[in-house]
C-alpha cells in the first residue's frame, strides 16, 4: 500500500510551526487510486482491471489478509470505481487519476450511498435485518449503493444467515464489500457468494521504497538503514510502517537516523549480532556472553536480539541456496557481506541446529520473569553445542568406541553405503587413566570416553549381548488378540473400557508388551493411554500402545454385524426358509440362532440355522422357532 497524492510542503511547515492540523503519515498517504495499490497487491488490481473492462463485476467482494495491507481503503477504492461519473465518463472504471463527483465523499467515508459498517460492533440480527430492508431502495445519487462490511467475521451466527439470501441474489443497484482478517472465521455459505481477494503481506524491498518516497514529499533525510529496520519491524504491513516511521521522524527530532531508530526498536545493532553470532559458530562462551552484556547494557532488548539472531541464521541459510536474496535493499551491507561468508564457512547442519535452539530459546525468554538470564543461558546452550559434533561424525566415533575387535567397522557415509573408520588407538583403564596418547583427526570435535568400572554382582546379567537376545516378557495373562483385552476387561469389571475397545479399537499388530491400533474417526483420544494402564496392571508386564495409520482389522462390533449380515444371508438362500417366507407374505426373519445337540456340544459342530419368522396374518407367531 502506497499513495503518491498531492502534498503541500507550505501546508507542512505551517503544521509544523503551529503544531495544529498534522495528519499522520498512515493517512495523509492513503491510497486514492489502483495505480496506488500497485505495490504489493498487483494480482488483484489486474484481476479488477479486466473484469470492470469487460464488464464482469460481481455482486459481492471478501477482502482479507493481514492487518495494515489496505483492506478497508482497497474497499473504498472499489466503491468508488462503482460510483464513477465525470462529465465525459458515466460508467464503472478503474481509471481514477481525475477525481469525479462522487470521489471525495466516497474516500472520506462520508457518501450517503456508500454505507460502511464495522461488525465488530454491529455484530446482530437486527443491524442485518436494518440492511435487508434499505436495499429495496435506489441509491440517492450514485450509480450503486455499496455496503462495506469491515471484520465480517465479527457477525453472528443468526446475522450470517440472515444476510445470505439478500447476498446471494441482491438488487442490481446494491454491491457488497467485505473485509476481514480471519478469513477461516467467515462461513464457507457466505465465501461461495463471493468474488475473494487475498491481499499480500507487502515486502520489505517495497515499503523501503514507499518510505523513501514519502519522506523525499516530506522533505525530511533519512539512512537507508534505519528505513530497513522500520520496514522489517513493519512485517508487511504498511499501515505499520508509517506509524513506526512517524514515531522515528518524532523520535529523531526531524530525521530519520539508524541509531535512534535502533534505540526506538529497543533493537541491537546489526553489526553486533552478526559479531554475536561468529562467537556462537566458534564456541566461544565468554566472549558470546561479554558481547550480549554490552547489547543489553545498550539498550537491547534480550528477546529481540535472540529474535534477530534466529532471523540472521535463517539468513545466512538462505544464502547457501539463494545467492541472489544478498539483493534485497532491506539487508544491511554487513549482513550481506558477513552472510555470504558464514554460508561458504558454516555446515547446513550447524545452521540447522542454532535455528531449532533459539526457536525454543525465544519463548523461554520471552516468558521468564528475568529475560537476560534466559537469554543468556540460550547462548550458552548455543556456544556448547558448537563443540558437539553432527551426526554423522557421532555416529562413527561411536562406531569407533564400540568395534573392541580392533578392525574397522562399516559407518554409513550418507549416500547408502558404508567406509571403513580406525577403531581407537588407545583406550583407557577402568579409573579412567590414559593409557596411550590416542590418535585425534584434525580438525573435528573429540568424543571423551572413559571406561565404567563394573560394580554389579557376577550372577547378575551385566548386558545383552547377540548371542545373548533379550527375551520377551511374558504376562500373566496370555493376550492375543482385541477379544482377549475385552474377556479381560469383562473379569476386571471395566464395562466403559470395554465399550470403548468394541466399538472403537482395529487391531493393527499385538505381541507380549506391543499393541498397535488403529481408533475411528470419533473414539475418545484416551483409549490408548487407558489401555496401557490397564494392560499393565492385569498382565503384570510394560506395555507399549501405539497409534498406526494402517487400517488394522475390524472392531469387534463390526466384526459381529459382518457375522451377523452372514448369517441372515444364508439363512435366506435356505430353501425351506425361502419357502416359509413365500408361503406367509409379509413374514420376515427376524433372529438366527445356531443349535447344537448335546452330544455334540463339546465339539462345537453346528447344525443347520433356525430361523424365527412372523407373519402379518399370524398363521406364525412372533417367537416361533421353525426348525430346519
Amino acid at each position: 500500500m502506497s499513495d503518491t497524492g498531492p502534498t503541500s510542503s507550505s501546508t507542512s511547515a505551517a503544521n509544523a510551526a503551529t503544531g495544529s492540523g498534522y495528519r499522520v503519515l498512515a493517512r495523509k498517504y492513503r491510497p486514492k487510486d489502483f495505480s496506488d495499490l500497485m505495490v504489493g497487491q498487483e494480482p488483484m488490481v489486474r484481476t479488477l482491471t479486466n473484469a470492470f473492462e469487460t464488464g464482469r463485476i460481481a455482486q459481492a467482494y471478501m477482502l482479507t489478509g493481514v492487518r495494515g495491507v489496505g483492506k478497508t481503503t482497497t474497499a473504498r477504492i472499489l466503491a468508488r470505481a462503482l460510483n464513477y461519473k465525470t462529465p465525459d465518463i458515466n460508467k464503472p472504471t478503474i481509471d481514477l487519476r481525475i477525481p469525479g463527483e462522487h470521489c471525495q465523499a466516497i474516500m472520506e467515508g462520508r457518501h450517503v450511498d456508500v454505507i460502511e459498517m464495522d461488525a465488530a460492533s454491529h455484530t446482530g440480527i437486527d443491524d442485518i435485518r436494518e440492511i435487508i430492508e434499505q436495499v429495496r431502495y435506489r441509491p440517492v445519487s450514485a450509480r450503486y449503493k455499496v455496503y462495506i462490511i469491515d471484520e465480517v467475521h465479527m457477525l453472528s451466527t443468526q446475522a450470517f444467515n440472515g444476510l445470505l439470501k439478500t447476498l446471494e441474489e441482491p438488487p442490481e443497484h446494491v454491491k457488497f464489500i467485505f473485509a476481514t482478517t480471519e478469513i477461516r472465521k467467515v462461513p464457507i455459505t457466505v465465501l461461495s457468494r463471493c468474488q475473494r481477494f487475498d491481499l499480500r503481506r507487502i515486502s520489505a524491498a517495497d515499503l523501503v521504497h514507499l518510505f523513501t518516497s514519502i519522506l523525499e514529499k516530506e522533505g525530511i533525510p533519512a539512512e537507508p538503514e534505519a528505513l530497513a529496520m522500520v520496514a522489517r519491524a513493519a512485517e508487511g504491513s504498511a499501515r505499520d510502517g508509517l506509524s513506526l516511521l512517524d514515531q522515528a521522524i518524532a523520535h529523531g527530532g526531524g530525521t530519520v537516523v539508524a541509531e535512534t531508530v535502533r534505540g526506538m526498536l529497543g533493537l541491537a545493532d546489526r553489526a553486533r549480532i552478526v559479531d554475536l553470532f561468529e562467537h556462537i559458530v566458534r564456541g566461544d562462551v565468554t566472549a558470546a556472553l561479554s558481547e550480549f552484556t554490552a547489547q543489553y547494557e545498550a539498550g537491547a532488548n534480550p528477546v529481540v536480539v535472540l529474535t534477530d539472531l534466529a532471523d540472521f541464521t535463517h539468513l545466512t541459510t538462505r544464502f547457501k541456496y539463494i545467492p541472489d536474496a544478498a539483493n534485497d535493499p532491506s539487508i544491511s551491507e554487513v549482513e550481506r557481506v558477513r552472510g555470504r561468508e558464514f554460508a561458504d564457512g558454516v555446515a547446513v547442519s550447524t545452521l540447522s541446529r542454532i535455528w531449532q535452539m533459539l526457536l525454543k530459546g525465544i519463548p523461554e525468554a520471552e516468558n521468564s520473569s528475568r529475560p537476560a538470564g534466559a537469554a543468556e543461558m540460550v547462548l550458552i546452550r548455543l556456544t556448547h553445542a558448537a563443540h558437539l559434533p553432527s551426526p554423522e561424525d557421532a555416529a562413527r566415533r561411536l562406531a569407533d568406541f564400540s568395534n573392541g575387535d580392533g578392525q574397522r567397522a562399516p559407518v554409513p557415509n550418507g549416500n547408502g553405503g558404508g567406509r571403513p573408520v580406525s577403531p581407537p588407538q588407545s583406550p583407557v583403564n577402568a579409573r579412567g587413566t590414559e593409557m596411550a596418547s590416542p590418535r585425534i583427526p584434525a580438525g573435528g570435535p573429540t568424543a571423551m570416553l572413559q571406561a565404567v568400572p563394573n560394580t554389579m554382582p557376577r550372577d547378575m546379567p551385566v548386558g545383552r549381548t547377540e548371542e545373548q537376545p533379550a527375551e520377551k516378557p511374558v504376562p500373566k495373562v496370555p493376550v492375543n488378540s482385541i477379544s482377549d483385552i475385552a474377556d479381560l476387561c469383562s473379569k476386571n469389571r471395566d464395562p466403559r473400557l470395554k465399550a470403548l475397545l468394541r466399538n472403537f479399537v482395529r487391531l493393527v499388530k499385538i505381541e507380549p508388551g506391543r499393541l498397535e491400533i488403529n481408533l475411528s474417526g470419533d473414539a475418545p483420544k484416551t483409549i490408548a493411554g487407558d489401555l496401557k494402564a490397564r494392560l499393565e496392571e492385569w498382565t503384570g508386564i510394560t506395555w507399549w500402545v501405539t497409534l498406526s495409520n494402517e487400517a488394522g482389522e475390524p472392531t469387534l462390533v463390526e466384526s459381529e454385524k459382518s457375522v451377523r449380515e452372514a448369517q441372515f444371508t444364508d439363512a435366506r438362500a435356505d430353501p425351506d426358509v425361502a419357502a416359509i417366507l413365500a408361503q406367509f407374505p409379509g413374514a420376515r426373519i427376524t433372529d438366527v440362532r445356531i443349535r447344537v445337540t448335546e452330544e455334540d456340544e463339546n465339539e462345537a459342530e453346528d447344525l443347520p440355522a433356525a430361523a424365527t419368522a412372523e407373519s402379518e396374518e399370524g398363521d406364525i407367531l412372533p417367537g416361533d422357532d421353525i426348525e430346519l
